[in-house]
């Protein structure tokens, strides 16, 4: 037919050669970018990431700022492929506590919490906060909110 019908055919082509590579790739996110939440694998919300599994196995915990408080992540002692999230504030003051073997201190006046967040003695006298934790596949996440 005319030359106007083979340059309307050749349009989506065209189109699609100038259509930026970033509009048609999925994103990814890696530990660089850890503080974008992602949509995960099994839905339920937001997630982000913290961190990998094997650096949670070589330093035995995470850490992530990337929430309104400071949050750490450990495995769970209790229960294999398990994790716990916490918030790294301690209940009585603020401070940020440390893992340490088996227990959560507080620097500033030494209180102590088991590994469910639960307080061993104080002067705190309220648990920390809880967070979601999950692996998939090498990536540890943390619920959102």
């Amino acid at each position: 037919m005319d030359g106007r019908r083979r340059d309307r055919a050749s349009f989506p082509v065209a189109l699609a050669a100038c259509t930026p590579k970033a509009e048609t790739e999925a994103p990814t996110a890696t530990a660089e970018d850890a503080s974008a939440p992602i949509p995960t694998e099994s839905g339920g919300g937001e997630f982000t990431l913290v961190g990998t599994t094997a650096e949670l196995t070589q330093q035995g915990f995470l850490t992530s700022d990337a929430f309104s408080e400071p949050v750490i992540v450990i495995e769970d002692p209790t229960s294999a492929g398990a994790l716990i999230a916490l918030s790294a504030k301690c209940t009585h003051t603020g401070c940020t506590v440390a893992w340490q073997e088996d227990l959560f201190a507080c620097p500033c006046h030494g209180s102590k919490f088991n590994p469910d967040g639960s307080v061993v003695n104080g002067p705190a006298d309220k648990p920390l906060a809880q967070y979601a934790a999950k692996i998939e596949g090498d990536s540890v996440l943390v619920a959102a909110s």
